[in-house]
């Protein structure tokens, strides 16, 4: 049934081992957005990224899987880019590996990839304050 904590999407390569090797953040990704839209701009845009992953994480905890699997694959998926924007590998890893098994995931293994991601999540703040 399922390997580790939850069933890889097909054809997927990560295993949760894998995935805990994987920095919290690309180094340098904040950078090269500064580069691109300024130190100002970026950092509004991180503001907000944080303040919106905040509420998508407990927006995941308040969605019933079997009624919003769809929505819940939607908001994997931004929260894979955005994650992916500023660098944060591990955060935008399980947000794709969330988004590509939405549709099969039981709710152990749902809940367990939402407390995954809340780890994920309080790693990469908790970085970026050490920065």
């Amino acid at each position: 049934m399922f390997d580790t904590t939850f069933a890889p999407a097909p054809g997927a390569h990560h295993t949760a081992s894998q995935r805990e090797l994987e920095p919290l953040r690309e180094a340098g990704a904040f950078d090269a957005l500064v580069r691109e839209i300024g130190e100002d701009g970026a950092s509004e845009v991180r503001t907000v990224f944080w303040s919106e992953t905040i509420a998508r994480l407990k927006l995941f905890r308040t969605l019933a899987l079997d009624q919003h699997r769809a929505r819940i694959g939607r908001e994997a998926h931004s929260l894979k880019s955005t994650a992916r924007t500023f660098g944060y590998v591990r955060l935008a890893s399980l947000a794709s590996l969330l988004e590509s098994t939405a549709d099969a995931l039981g709710a152990a293994e749902f809940d367990d990839l939402l407390q995954q991601l809340d780890a994920a999540f309080a790693g990469a703040k908790a970085q970026e304050s050490r920065d």
